[in-house]
């Protein structure tokens, strides 16, 4: 009796270590937490997710939800281990947690700045699968762009709604331009804002891209800096505008200059315009 209840002792702390976890290729972990009837997503398909991504601190890196951006791609497993290998044990309305191994998937590469830890977790909500299957090119790529004709359309009507609730709210005195643009001067700034674009032209998904302000080039970062979004998750093609504001007091007297990293992206082929450029690091 003492041998059986010392095994189903050591079974239940061996349980208990996965967290309910299961492993996947090159040391990724998942653990689904809401799981729907439906097909897998397969290599091919079109999928847009909501996604929280953490490091092993739980410091959050990237929230989708604050941003107001769902991400958009084709399925494709860039490595084994990725979190792309993940997704393909859920289905559309499933949710997950998924633990990438940054060492068994970096190859070499340096982790992103700041980054601490073993694992990137990403915590995924898939939104929507559009199956490619048998469907010619022009019959896939039609039903992505009335997918994303809804969400423009439901998000364009839902904003005066949220403006206007906001105001009202906040009993704000708001002045209108004629394009319809609400404001409020609450305090004459000496800031400056920079509007950066940055561009995904490879054909794999960019993670990590990560923005910095420098007072000029090979000089220091300027601090406090506030960017709208930053450590950014870009699909192929995909383009997202940065809004970047600081005091001036704090830049120096130097031109600003935008300094860009990004875990796997391809710097030899990269462009970048006047006034910005790649960590040397990432060279």
């Amino acid at each position: 009796m003492k041998r059986k209840l010392m095994f189903f002792a050591l079974a239940a702390i061996g349980l208990a270590s996965c967290n309910g976890f299961k492993k996947g290729d090159s040391g990724m972990l998942y653990k689904i937490i809401t799981d729907k009837p439906g097909p897998s997503i397969k290599e091919g398909d079109f999928v847009s997710l909501n996604f929280i991504i953490k490091n092993d601190a739980d410091s959050v890196l990237a929230n989708s939800y604050e941003s107001g951006h769902t991400q958009q791609f084709v399925q494709k497993i860039q490595q084994k281990g990725d979190v792309f290998s993940g997704l393909a044990f859920l289905s559309e309305g499933d949710s997950a947690i998924i633990k990438m191994d940054i060492d068994s998937t970096s190859k070499g590469r340096p982790k992103p700045p700041g980054f601490k830890g073993k694992y990137v977790s990403y915590t995924v909500k898939i939104e929507k699968v559009i199956a490619k299957g048998n469907l010619s090119e022009q019959v896939f790529n039609g039903r992505i762009n009335d997918f994303l004709k809804g969400l423009a359309d439901v998000a364009k009507k839902a904003e005066p709604i949220a403006i206007n609730k906001y105001i009202a709210d906040n009993k704000l005195k708001v002045t209108k331009t004629p394009s319809g643009l609400s404001y409020v001067i609450t305090k004459e700034g000496t800031g400056t804002i920079h509007k950066i674009t940055v561009t995904n032209t490879g054909k794999l998904v960019a993670f990590f891209v990560h923005l910095r302000a420098l007072k000029n080039k090979n000089e220091d970062d300027i601090l406090p800096v506030i960017f709208d979004d930053n450590y950014l998750l870009l699909a192929p093609g995909e383009s997202r505008t940065i809004n970047c504001s600081y005091e001036n007091k704090d830049a120096g007297s130097g031109t600003p200059y935008i300094l860009t990293s990004a875990w796997n992206a391809d710097i030899a082929n990269s462009i970048t315009g006047d006034g910005s450029g790649f960590a040397d690091e990432m060279k």
